[in-house]
Protein backbone atom coordinates (compact mmCIF):
# COMPACT_ATOMS: atom_id res chain seq x y z
CA UNK A 1 0.00 0.00 0.00
CA UNK A 2 1.39 3.40 -1.03
CA UNK A 3 1.69 6.03 1.72
CA UNK A 4 1.51 9.65 0.61
CA UNK A 5 3.56 12.25 2.46
CA UNK A 6 1.67 15.00 4.27
CA UNK A 7 3.66 18.16 4.93
CA UNK A 8 1.18 20.01 7.13
CA UNK A 9 -0.57 17.26 9.12
CA UNK A 10 -2.15 19.71 11.59
CA UNK A 11 -3.38 22.27 9.09
CA UNK A 12 -1.17 24.81 10.81
CA UNK A 13 2.28 25.31 9.31
CA UNK A 14 3.73 26.73 12.54
CA UNK A 15 2.74 23.67 14.59
CA UNK A 16 3.79 21.24 11.86
CA UNK A 17 7.19 22.95 11.48
CA UNK A 18 7.82 22.88 15.23
CA UNK A 19 6.99 19.16 15.33
CA UNK A 20 9.18 18.45 12.31
CA UNK A 21 12.11 20.15 14.04
CA UNK A 22 11.85 18.08 17.23
CA UNK A 23 14.15 15.17 16.18
CA UNK A 24 16.94 17.49 15.06
CA UNK A 25 16.57 19.67 18.16
CA UNK A 26 16.64 16.64 20.45
CA UNK A 27 19.88 15.45 18.89
CA UNK A 28 21.57 18.87 18.77
CA UNK A 29 20.58 19.84 22.31
CA UNK A 30 21.65 16.46 23.67
CA UNK A 31 24.96 16.67 21.86
CA UNK A 32 25.76 20.36 22.07
CA UNK A 33 24.33 21.47 25.41
CA UNK A 34 23.72 18.43 27.60
CA UNK A 35 27.08 16.79 26.71
CA UNK A 36 25.40 13.43 26.16
CA UNK A 37 27.62 10.95 24.32
CA UNK A 38 27.22 11.11 20.57
CA UNK A 39 25.81 7.62 20.02
CA UNK A 40 23.22 8.15 22.77
CA UNK A 41 22.29 11.60 21.43
CA UNK A 42 21.89 10.11 17.97
CA UNK A 43 19.72 7.32 19.39
CA UNK A 44 17.49 9.83 21.17
CA UNK A 45 17.16 11.87 17.98
CA UNK A 46 16.24 8.76 16.01
CA UNK A 47 13.66 7.74 18.62
CA UNK A 48 12.12 11.23 18.44
CA UNK A 49 12.06 11.00 14.63
CA UNK A 50 10.20 7.67 14.77
CA UNK A 51 7.62 9.05 17.22
CA UNK A 52 7.02 12.20 15.14
CA UNK A 53 6.84 10.25 11.88
CA UNK A 54 4.39 7.68 13.21
CA UNK A 55 2.15 9.66 15.57
CA UNK A 56 2.25 13.14 14.02
CA UNK A 57 2.69 12.41 10.31
CA UNK A 58 0.84 9.09 10.16
CA UNK A 59 3.67 7.09 8.65
CA UNK A 60 3.21 3.32 9.19
CA UNK A 61 5.49 2.16 12.01
CA UNK A 62 6.97 -0.69 9.96
CA UNK A 63 7.77 1.74 7.15
CA UNK A 64 9.45 4.14 9.58
CA UNK A 65 11.58 1.33 10.98
CA UNK A 66 12.60 0.23 7.49
CA UNK A 67 13.56 3.79 6.54
CA UNK A 68 15.77 4.06 9.64
CA UNK A 69 17.33 0.69 8.84
CA UNK A 70 17.99 1.78 5.25
CA UNK A 71 19.78 4.86 6.53
CA UNK A 72 21.80 2.76 8.97
CA UNK A 73 23.06 0.57 6.12
CA UNK A 74 24.11 3.73 4.26
CA UNK A 75 25.92 4.89 7.39
CA UNK A 76 28.01 1.74 7.46
CA UNK A 77 28.78 1.83 3.75
CA UNK A 78 30.09 4.16 2.47
CA UNK A 79 30.57 6.56 5.43
CA UNK A 80 31.62 4.27 8.28
CA UNK A 81 33.79 2.21 5.95
CA UNK A 82 35.82 5.33 5.07
CA UNK A 83 36.32 6.31 8.72
CA UNK A 84 37.39 2.82 9.79
CA UNK A 85 39.98 2.42 7.06
CA UNK A 86 41.52 5.89 7.22
CA UNK A 87 42.04 5.47 10.98
CA UNK A 88 43.54 2.06 10.20
CA UNK A 89 46.12 3.70 7.92
CA UNK A 90 46.89 6.32 10.56
CA UNK A 91 47.53 3.68 13.21
CA UNK A 92 49.86 1.78 10.91
CA UNK A 93 51.84 4.96 10.22
CA UNK A 94 51.97 5.89 13.91
CA UNK A 95 53.10 2.48 15.07
CA UNK A 96 56.16 2.31 12.80
CA UNK A 97 57.21 5.94 13.38
CA UNK A 98 56.68 7.16 9.81
CA UNK A 99 54.01 9.61 10.94
CA UNK A 100 56.63 11.46 13.00
CA UNK A 101 58.88 11.74 9.95
CA UNK A 102 55.95 13.00 7.87
CA UNK A 103 55.31 15.59 10.57
CA UNK A 104 58.91 16.73 10.41
CA UNK A 105 58.85 17.00 6.61
CA UNK A 106 55.76 19.20 6.73
CA UNK A 107 57.41 21.34 9.39
CA UNK A 108 60.34 21.65 7.00
CA UNK A 109 58.06 23.48 4.55
CA UNK A 110 56.92 25.72 7.38
CA UNK A 111 56.82 25.37 11.15
CA UNK A 112 54.13 28.05 11.40
CA UNK A 113 50.87 26.47 12.50
CA UNK A 114 48.79 28.89 10.44
CA UNK A 115 50.58 28.04 7.22
CA UNK A 116 50.39 24.33 8.00
CA UNK A 117 46.62 24.76 8.29
CA UNK A 118 46.43 26.39 4.87
CA UNK A 119 48.49 23.66 3.26
CA UNK A 120 46.85 20.67 4.92
CA UNK A 121 43.28 21.59 5.91
CA UNK A 122 42.41 23.76 2.92
CA UNK A 123 44.58 22.66 -0.03
CA UNK A 124 45.13 18.97 0.77
CA UNK A 125 41.60 18.64 2.13
CA UNK A 126 40.11 20.15 -1.04
CA UNK A 127 41.93 17.56 -3.13
CA UNK A 128 40.43 14.70 -1.13
CA UNK A 129 37.02 16.36 -1.26
CA UNK A 130 37.25 16.54 -5.03
CA UNK A 131 38.47 12.95 -5.37
CA UNK A 132 36.30 11.18 -2.80
CA UNK A 133 34.14 13.38 -0.56
CA UNK A 134 31.85 11.67 1.99
CA UNK A 135 34.00 12.51 5.03
CA UNK A 136 37.36 11.54 3.54
CA UNK A 137 38.98 15.02 3.64
CA UNK A 138 38.15 15.64 7.31
CA UNK A 139 39.27 12.15 8.30
CA UNK A 140 42.62 12.51 6.53
CA UNK A 141 43.51 16.11 7.35
CA UNK A 142 42.35 16.10 10.98
CA UNK A 143 44.46 13.00 11.58
CA UNK A 144 47.53 14.65 10.03
CA UNK A 145 47.03 17.80 12.13
CA UNK A 146 46.86 15.74 15.31
CA UNK A 147 50.13 14.10 14.26
CA UNK A 148 51.61 17.57 13.87
CA UNK A 149 50.66 18.39 17.45
CA UNK A 150 47.51 20.46 16.97
CA UNK A 151 45.02 20.37 19.81
CA UNK A 152 41.98 18.14 19.16
CA UNK A 153 39.56 21.09 19.06
CA UNK A 154 41.75 23.00 16.61
CA UNK A 155 42.30 19.98 14.37
CA UNK A 156 38.60 19.04 14.37
CA UNK A 157 36.99 22.45 14.13
CA UNK A 158 39.34 24.00 11.60
CA UNK A 159 39.22 21.03 9.24
CA UNK A 160 35.43 21.28 9.32
CA UNK A 161 35.59 25.00 8.46
CA UNK A 162 38.06 24.32 5.65
CA UNK A 163 35.88 21.57 4.22
CA UNK A 164 33.15 23.92 3.00
CA UNK A 165 33.89 25.81 -0.21
CA UNK A 166 35.05 22.64 -2.09
CA UNK A 167 32.01 20.53 -1.08
CA UNK A 168 29.69 21.55 -3.93
CA UNK A 169 32.06 19.92 -6.45
CA UNK A 170 33.09 17.02 -4.19
CA UNK A 171 33.47 13.41 -5.29
CA UNK A 172 34.12 14.42 -8.91
CA UNK A 173 31.16 16.78 -9.06
CA UNK A 174 28.59 14.31 -7.72
CA UNK A 175 26.37 16.89 -5.90
CA UNK A 176 25.99 19.10 -9.00
CA UNK A 177 25.58 16.22 -11.43
CA UNK A 178 22.91 14.69 -9.18
CA UNK A 179 21.07 18.01 -8.84
CA UNK A 180 20.87 18.42 -12.62
CA UNK A 181 20.01 14.80 -13.34
CA UNK A 182 17.29 14.33 -10.72
CA UNK A 183 15.53 17.70 -11.01
CA UNK A 184 16.06 18.71 -14.64
CA UNK A 185 18.47 21.62 -14.26
CA UNK A 186 20.84 22.46 -17.10
CA UNK A 187 24.12 20.94 -15.90
CA UNK A 188 26.44 23.46 -17.56
CA UNK A 189 24.44 26.47 -16.36
CA UNK A 190 23.96 25.35 -12.77
CA UNK A 191 27.64 24.33 -12.56
CA UNK A 192 28.74 27.75 -13.80
CA UNK A 193 26.39 29.55 -11.40
CA UNK A 194 27.62 27.55 -8.40
CA UNK A 195 31.19 28.27 -9.45
CA UNK A 196 30.51 32.01 -9.66
CA UNK A 197 28.64 32.05 -6.34
CA UNK A 198 31.37 30.19 -4.46
CA UNK A 199 34.33 32.09 -5.99
CA UNK A 200 34.39 34.82 -3.30
CA UNK A 201 34.01 32.18 -0.59
CA UNK A 202 36.99 30.24 -1.91
CA UNK A 203 38.99 33.38 -1.05
CA UNK A 204 37.13 34.15 2.18
CA UNK A 205 37.22 30.69 3.80
CA UNK A 206 41.05 30.50 4.17
CA UNK A 207 41.01 33.96 5.81
CA UNK A 208 38.09 32.90 8.00
CA UNK A 209 39.81 29.68 9.08
CA UNK A 210 43.04 31.44 10.09
CA UNK A 211 41.09 34.16 11.88
CA UNK A 212 39.23 31.44 13.81
CA UNK A 213 42.55 29.86 14.76
CA UNK A 214 44.88 32.78 15.42
CA UNK A 215 42.66 35.86 15.74
CA UNK A 216 42.64 38.97 13.59
CA UNK A 217 46.24 39.96 14.35
CA UNK A 218 47.54 36.45 13.70
CA UNK A 219 45.61 36.35 10.43
CA UNK A 220 46.94 39.71 9.22
CA UNK A 221 50.54 38.61 9.83
CA UNK A 222 50.23 36.00 7.06
CA UNK A 223 47.66 37.66 4.78
CA UNK A 224 49.89 37.40 1.67
CA UNK A 225 50.05 33.60 2.01
CA UNK A 226 46.31 33.37 2.66
CA UNK A 227 45.57 35.52 -0.39
CA UNK A 228 47.84 33.39 -2.58
CA UNK A 229 46.08 30.24 -1.33
CA UNK A 230 42.59 31.62 -1.86
CA UNK A 231 43.15 33.23 -5.24
CA UNK A 232 45.04 30.24 -6.65
CA UNK A 233 42.06 28.08 -5.67
CA UNK A 234 39.25 30.47 -6.59
CA UNK A 235 40.44 31.37 -10.10
CA UNK A 236 40.87 27.76 -11.35
CA UNK A 237 37.63 26.82 -9.59
CA UNK A 238 35.76 29.53 -11.50
CA UNK A 239 37.40 28.78 -14.86
CA UNK A 240 36.94 25.00 -14.68
CA UNK A 241 33.32 25.24 -13.48
CA UNK A 242 32.40 27.79 -16.15
CA UNK A 243 34.28 26.41 -19.14
CA UNK A 244 34.94 22.69 -18.55
CA UNK A 245 32.47 21.03 -16.17
CA UNK A 246 31.94 19.91 -12.57
CA UNK A 247 34.01 16.73 -12.42
CA UNK A 248 37.56 18.05 -11.92
CA UNK A 249 36.87 21.45 -10.35
CA UNK A 250 38.21 20.69 -6.87
CA UNK A 251 41.09 18.47 -7.96
CA UNK A 252 42.55 21.00 -10.41
CA UNK A 253 41.99 23.96 -8.07
CA UNK A 254 43.48 22.11 -5.08
CA UNK A 255 46.63 21.05 -6.93
CA UNK A 256 47.22 24.58 -8.25
CA UNK A 257 46.57 26.10 -4.83
CA UNK A 258 48.89 23.66 -3.06
CA UNK A 259 51.70 24.21 -5.56
CA UNK A 260 51.24 28.00 -5.45
CA UNK A 261 51.44 28.11 -1.65
CA UNK A 262 54.54 25.89 -1.48
CA UNK A 263 56.31 27.96 -4.13
CA UNK A 264 55.31 31.19 -2.41
CA UNK A 265 56.72 29.95 0.91
CA UNK A 266 60.09 29.45 -0.76
CA UNK A 267 60.40 33.23 -1.11
CA UNK A 268 58.27 34.47 1.79
CA UNK A 269 57.93 33.60 5.48
CA UNK A 270 56.15 35.52 8.25
CA UNK A 271 58.19 37.69 10.62
CA UNK A 272 57.06 35.61 13.59
CA UNK A 273 56.20 31.92 13.75
CA UNK A 274 52.98 30.81 15.40
CA UNK A 275 53.83 27.67 17.37
CA UNK A 276 50.75 27.19 19.53
CA UNK A 277 48.69 24.10 18.63
CA UNK A 278 45.59 25.62 20.25
CA UNK A 279 42.87 27.92 19.05
CA UNK A 280 43.28 31.58 19.98
CA UNK A 281 41.76 32.02 23.42
CA UNK A 282 41.99 28.31 24.25
CA UNK A 283 44.80 27.74 26.78
CA UNK A 284 47.60 29.39 24.83
CA UNK A 285 48.29 31.33 21.69
CA UNK A 286 51.89 32.34 22.06
CA UNK A 287 53.98 33.45 19.12
CA UNK A 288 57.64 32.57 19.05
CA UNK A 289 60.58 33.63 16.92
CA UNK A 290 61.86 31.57 14.02
CA UNK A 291 64.67 30.13 16.10
CA UNK A 292 62.33 28.85 18.79
CA UNK A 293 62.45 25.15 17.98
CA UNK A 294 64.99 23.29 15.87
CA UNK A 295 63.33 20.91 13.43
CA UNK A 296 64.58 17.36 13.59
CA UNK A 297 65.92 16.38 10.21
CA UNK A 298 65.75 13.05 8.42
CA UNK A 299 67.39 11.75 5.31
CA UNK A 300 65.68 12.14 1.96
CA UNK A 301 65.17 8.37 1.81
CA UNK A 302 63.42 8.37 5.21
CA UNK A 303 61.14 11.23 4.19
CA UNK A 304 60.21 9.53 0.92
CA UNK A 305 59.56 6.28 2.78
CA UNK A 306 57.27 8.10 5.25
CA UNK A 307 55.29 9.79 2.48
CA UNK A 308 54.84 6.67 0.34
CA UNK A 309 51.75 5.33 2.25
CA UNK A 310 50.02 8.70 1.84
CA UNK A 311 50.96 8.96 -1.81
CA UNK A 312 49.56 5.46 -2.28
CA UNK A 313 46.39 6.61 -0.50
CA UNK A 314 46.09 9.62 -2.82
CA UNK A 315 46.46 7.46 -5.94
CA UNK A 316 43.95 4.86 -4.74
CA UNK A 317 41.37 7.46 -3.71
CA UNK A 318 41.71 9.29 -7.02
CA UNK A 319 41.44 6.10 -9.08
CA UNK A 320 38.48 4.84 -7.02
CA UNK A 321 36.69 8.13 -7.70
CA UNK A 322 36.88 7.83 -11.49
CA UNK A 323 33.45 6.99 -12.98
CA UNK A 324 34.79 4.28 -15.35
CA UNK A 325 36.54 2.54 -12.44
CA UNK A 326 33.43 2.73 -10.29
CA UNK A 327 31.30 1.38 -13.13
CA UNK A 328 33.70 -1.52 -13.72
CA UNK A 329 33.86 -2.46 -10.03
CA UNK A 330 30.08 -2.21 -9.69
CA UNK A 331 29.78 -4.49 -12.71
CA UNK A 332 31.93 -7.05 -10.90
CA UNK A 333 30.01 -6.91 -7.63
CA UNK A 334 27.28 -4.53 -6.52
CA UNK A 335 24.13 -6.46 -5.53
CA UNK A 336 21.01 -4.35 -5.09
CA UNK A 337 18.59 -4.97 -2.23
CA UNK A 338 15.17 -3.27 -2.54
CA UNK A 339 14.00 -2.36 0.95
CA UNK A 340 10.82 -4.39 1.34
CA UNK A 341 7.99 -2.33 2.78
CA UNK A 342 9.59 0.96 1.74
CA UNK A 343 10.79 0.85 -1.87
CA UNK A 344 8.33 2.76 -4.13
CA UNK A 345 5.76 2.79 -1.33
CA UNK A 346 6.33 6.40 -0.24
CA UNK A 347 4.95 9.08 -2.53
CA UNK A 348 6.18 12.67 -2.58
CA UNK A 349 3.39 15.15 -3.23
CA UNK A 350 3.04 18.64 -4.72
CA UNK A 351 4.22 21.37 -4.23
CA UNK A 352 7.53 19.61 -3.61
CA UNK A 353 7.20 17.86 -6.96
CA UNK A 354 5.06 18.69 -9.97
CA UNK A 355 3.10 15.44 -9.67
CA UNK A 356 2.99 12.55 -7.13
CA UNK A 357 6.32 10.75 -7.34
CA UNK A 358 7.26 7.45 -5.74
CA UNK A 359 10.46 7.32 -3.70
CA UNK A 360 12.78 4.40 -4.40
CA UNK A 361 14.65 2.68 -1.59
CA UNK A 362 17.22 0.26 -2.99
CA UNK A 363 20.40 -0.38 -1.03
CA UNK A 364 23.32 -1.12 -3.34
CA UNK A 365 26.13 -3.02 -1.65
CA UNK A 366 28.87 -1.43 -3.74
CA UNK A 367 31.63 -2.82 -1.57
CA UNK A 368 34.25 -3.00 -4.33
CA UNK A 369 33.61 0.51 -5.65
CA UNK A 370 33.31 2.14 -2.22
CA UNK A 371 35.97 4.76 -1.46
CA UNK A 372 36.61 3.02 1.84
CA UNK A 373 37.68 -0.11 -0.01
CA UNK A 374 40.22 1.90 -1.99
CA UNK A 375 41.49 3.32 1.31
CA UNK A 376 41.69 -0.18 2.83
CA UNK A 377 43.70 -1.50 -0.12
CA UNK A 378 46.00 1.52 0.02
CA UNK A 379 46.51 0.90 3.75
CA UNK A 380 47.41 -2.75 3.14
CA UNK A 381 49.83 -1.84 0.34
CA UNK A 382 51.26 0.90 2.54
CA UNK A 383 51.63 -1.54 5.43
CA UNK A 384 53.60 -3.93 3.23
CA UNK A 385 55.82 -1.03 2.13
CA UNK A 386 56.31 -0.23 5.83
CA UNK A 387 57.37 -3.88 6.26
CA UNK A 388 54.48 -5.03 8.42
CA UNK A 389 53.85 -8.75 8.62
CA UNK A 390 50.37 -9.99 7.58
CA UNK A 391 49.42 -10.97 11.14
CA UNK A 392 50.42 -7.53 12.44
CA UNK A 393 48.23 -5.91 9.79
CA UNK A 394 45.23 -8.01 10.84
CA UNK A 395 45.79 -7.27 14.54
CA UNK A 396 46.07 -3.54 13.89
CA UNK A 397 42.83 -3.60 11.90
CA UNK A 398 41.09 -5.36 14.79
CA UNK A 399 42.36 -2.78 17.29
CA UNK A 400 41.22 0.01 14.98
CA UNK A 401 37.72 -1.42 14.73
CA UNK A 402 37.47 -1.62 18.53
CA UNK A 403 38.75 1.96 18.80
CA UNK A 404 36.06 3.42 16.51
CA UNK A 405 33.17 1.12 17.42
CA UNK A 406 31.09 3.85 19.08
CA UNK A 407 31.80 6.25 16.24
CA UNK A 408 30.50 3.71 13.74
CA UNK A 409 27.41 3.23 15.89
CA UNK A 410 26.87 6.99 15.95
CA UNK A 411 27.17 7.29 12.17
CA UNK A 412 24.65 4.47 11.69
CA UNK A 413 22.14 6.15 14.01
CA UNK A 414 22.72 9.60 12.49
CA UNK A 415 22.11 8.33 8.96
CA UNK A 416 19.06 6.43 10.20
CA UNK A 417 17.68 9.71 11.56
CA UNK A 418 18.43 11.65 8.37
CA UNK A 419 16.91 9.00 6.12
CA UNK A 420 13.76 8.69 8.21
CA UNK A 421 13.17 12.46 8.09
CA UNK A 422 13.45 12.27 4.31
CA UNK A 423 10.93 9.46 3.85
CA UNK A 424 8.51 10.74 6.51
CA UNK A 425 8.46 14.21 4.92
CA UNK A 426 9.41 16.09 8.10
CA UNK A 427 12.47 17.62 6.43
CA UNK A 428 10.23 18.81 3.59
CA UNK A 429 7.99 20.54 6.11
CA UNK A 430 11.02 22.53 7.25
CA UNK A 431 11.83 23.37 3.66
CA UNK A 432 8.30 24.53 2.92
CA UNK A 433 8.46 26.86 5.91
CA UNK A 434 11.36 28.62 4.18
CA UNK A 435 9.56 28.57 0.84
CA UNK A 436 6.84 30.83 2.27
CA UNK A 437 9.24 33.75 2.70
CA UNK A 438 8.25 35.62 -0.50
CA UNK A 439 10.74 38.28 -1.62
CA UNK A 440 13.22 36.98 0.94
CA UNK A 441 13.11 33.51 -0.58
CA UNK A 442 16.58 33.74 -2.20
CA UNK A 443 18.05 34.19 1.30
CA UNK A 444 15.93 31.56 3.04
CA UNK A 445 16.09 29.18 0.08
CA UNK A 446 19.87 29.24 0.51
CA UNK A 447 19.42 28.37 4.19
CA UNK A 448 17.18 25.51 3.08
CA UNK A 449 20.23 23.96 1.43
CA UNK A 450 22.17 24.61 4.63
CA UNK A 451 19.56 22.75 6.68
CA UNK A 452 19.50 19.92 4.13
CA UNK A 453 23.23 19.26 4.48
CA UNK A 454 23.13 19.73 8.26
CA UNK A 455 20.43 17.06 8.48
CA UNK A 456 21.67 14.58 5.88
CA UNK A 457 25.44 15.14 6.04
CA UNK A 458 25.66 15.37 2.26
CA UNK A 459 25.36 18.15 -0.31
CA UNK A 460 24.28 15.47 -2.77
CA UNK A 461 21.46 14.32 -0.47
CA UNK A 462 20.40 17.92 0.17
CA UNK A 463 20.22 18.55 -3.58
CA UNK A 464 18.08 15.45 -4.02
CA UNK A 465 15.91 16.46 -1.09
CA UNK A 466 15.28 20.13 -1.85
CA UNK A 467 16.39 20.61 -5.47
CA UNK A 468 12.89 20.00 -6.80
CA UNK A 469 11.32 22.34 -4.27
CA UNK A 470 13.80 25.08 -5.24
CA UNK A 471 12.83 24.56 -8.89
CA UNK A 472 9.10 24.87 -8.20
CA UNK A 473 9.45 27.82 -5.81
CA UNK A 474 11.67 29.73 -8.24
CA UNK A 475 9.12 29.32 -11.03
CA UNK A 476 6.25 30.43 -8.78
CA UNK A 477 8.15 33.52 -7.57
CA UNK A 478 9.60 34.46 -10.97
CA UNK A 479 13.20 33.86 -9.89
CA UNK A 480 15.92 32.34 -12.10
CA UNK A 481 15.61 28.57 -11.71
CA UNK A 482 19.35 27.93 -12.04
CA UNK A 483 20.07 30.50 -9.33
CA UNK A 484 17.97 28.74 -6.71
CA UNK A 485 19.24 25.31 -7.71
CA UNK A 486 22.80 26.56 -7.30
CA UNK A 487 21.85 28.34 -4.05
CA UNK A 488 20.73 25.04 -2.56
CA UNK A 489 24.13 23.51 -3.24
CA UNK A 490 26.23 26.61 -2.46
CA UNK A 491 24.38 27.30 0.78
CA UNK A 492 24.49 23.65 1.67
CA UNK A 493 28.28 23.54 1.76
CA UNK A 494 28.28 25.71 4.89
CA UNK A 495 26.10 23.16 6.65
CA UNK A 496 28.76 20.52 6.16
CA UNK A 497 30.70 21.61 9.25
CA UNK A 498 27.75 21.09 11.62
CA UNK A 499 26.28 17.87 10.31
CA UNK A 500 26.60 15.16 12.91
CA UNK A 501 28.27 12.74 10.53
CA UNK A 502 31.17 15.14 9.83
CA UNK A 503 31.55 15.97 13.52
CA UNK A 504 31.78 12.29 14.43
CA UNK A 505 34.34 11.74 11.66
CA UNK A 506 36.40 14.65 13.03
CA UNK A 507 36.23 13.46 16.65
CA UNK A 508 37.21 9.95 15.58
CA UNK A 509 40.10 11.09 13.39
CA UNK A 510 41.50 13.17 16.26
CA UNK A 511 40.76 10.44 18.86
CA UNK A 512 38.79 13.04 20.82
CA UNK A 513 35.96 10.69 21.62
CA UNK A 514 32.86 11.94 23.48
CA UNK A 515 33.71 15.58 22.69
CA UNK A 516 31.38 15.93 19.73
CA UNK A 517 29.38 18.54 21.64
CA UNK A 518 32.48 20.72 22.08
CA UNK A 519 33.15 20.57 18.35
CA UNK A 520 29.53 21.37 17.48
CA UNK A 521 29.44 24.39 19.79
CA UNK A 522 32.68 25.70 18.30
CA UNK A 523 31.74 25.44 14.62
CA UNK A 524 28.06 26.39 14.84
CA UNK A 525 28.60 30.17 14.70
CA UNK A 526 30.99 29.84 11.77
CA UNK A 527 28.47 27.69 9.92
CA UNK A 528 25.44 29.94 10.30
CA UNK A 529 27.47 33.12 9.65
CA UNK A 530 28.96 31.82 6.40
CA UNK A 531 25.63 30.36 5.26
CA UNK A 532 23.98 33.73 5.86
CA UNK A 533 26.67 35.42 3.77
CA UNK A 534 25.95 33.03 0.91
CA UNK A 535 22.25 33.86 1.34
CA UNK A 536 22.95 37.58 1.10
CA UNK A 537 24.99 37.08 -2.09
CA UNK A 538 22.24 34.94 -3.65
CA UNK A 539 19.68 37.65 -2.80
CA UNK A 540 21.86 40.22 -4.54
CA UNK A 541 22.20 37.88 -7.52
CA UNK A 542 18.42 37.64 -7.70
CA UNK A 543 17.63 41.35 -7.61
CA UNK A 544 20.65 43.67 -7.91
CA UNK A 545 22.83 44.47 -10.92
CA UNK A 546 25.74 43.66 -11.51
CA UNK A 547 25.36 40.60 -9.26
CA UNK A 548 22.65 39.30 -11.58
CA UNK A 549 25.39 38.79 -14.18
CA UNK A 550 26.82 35.96 -12.03
CA UNK A 551 23.91 33.73 -13.08
CA UNK A 552 24.73 31.55 -16.09
CA UNK A 553 22.22 31.96 -18.91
Amino acid sequence: MVWQQVYDPFGNMVISTLLAAIPVLVMLISLGFLDIKAHIAAGLGLLAAVLVAVFAYGMPASMAGTAALYGGFTGLLPIGWIVLNIIFLQKLAEQNGSFQILQSSLSGITSDRRLQLLLISFCFGAFFEGAAGFGTPVAVTAGILIGLGFSPLAASGLCLIANTAPVAFGALGTPVITLAKVHGYDLAQVTATIGATLTPFCILVPFWMIWAFAGRKGMMEIWPAILVTGLSFAIPQYLVSNFIGPELVDIIAAIISMASLILFLRVWQPKSIWTSPNLKGHKSGEVQTKAAEPIKTYSRAQVIQAWIPWLILTVFVFVWGLPPVKAFLNHLYAPAFPMSGLNNLVEKMPPVVLKPTKEGAVYVLGLLSATGTGILLSAIVGALVMKYKPLEIVKTFGRTFWLVRYSLMTIVLMLGLGTLTRYSGTDTTLGLAFANSGLLYPFFGTLMGWIGVAMTGSDTASNVLFGGMQHVAAQQLGLPVNLMGSANSAGGVMGKMIDAQSIVVASTATRWFNHEGDILRYVFFHSIALASMVGVLVTLQAYVFPFTMMIAK
